[in-house]
């Protein structure tokens, strides 16, 4: 006699498929988040943080595209902002 119902097993396979998948949309958020406060302060860290997360995210097949898309825009616009702030200062650091 059994107490409890049977234990429903899912192949593998589809629970690494699930696990990935969740595991993308996780870095296609976290990509969007890092991107923000990149475009103020730790830009040199921030944007190619966020530019990672973003393209491993969208190659894993996150569900969240367009935020993966639009944190990789984030990095990009990060990395971008870095440059104008070093030719018009000429150091990485801010100045005030």
């Amino acid at each position: 006699m059994q107490l409890t119902a049977p234990e429903k097993t899912t192949p593998l396979t589809a629970t690494i498929r699930t696990d990935r998948r969740r595991d993308a949309d996780s870095m296609a958020v976290a990509s969007f988040i890092l991107g923000l406060p990149g475009l103020l302060v730790g830009n040199i860290f921030l944007g190619p943080t966020a530019i990672v997360l973003a393209t491993i995210a969208l190659w894993n097949g996150t569900k969240r595209q367009g935020r993966a898309w639009f944190g990789m825009a984030l990095g990009i616009t990060d990395l971008a902002v870095l440059a104008i702030l070093v030719t018009a200062d000429g150091t990485v650091s801010w100045s005030i």
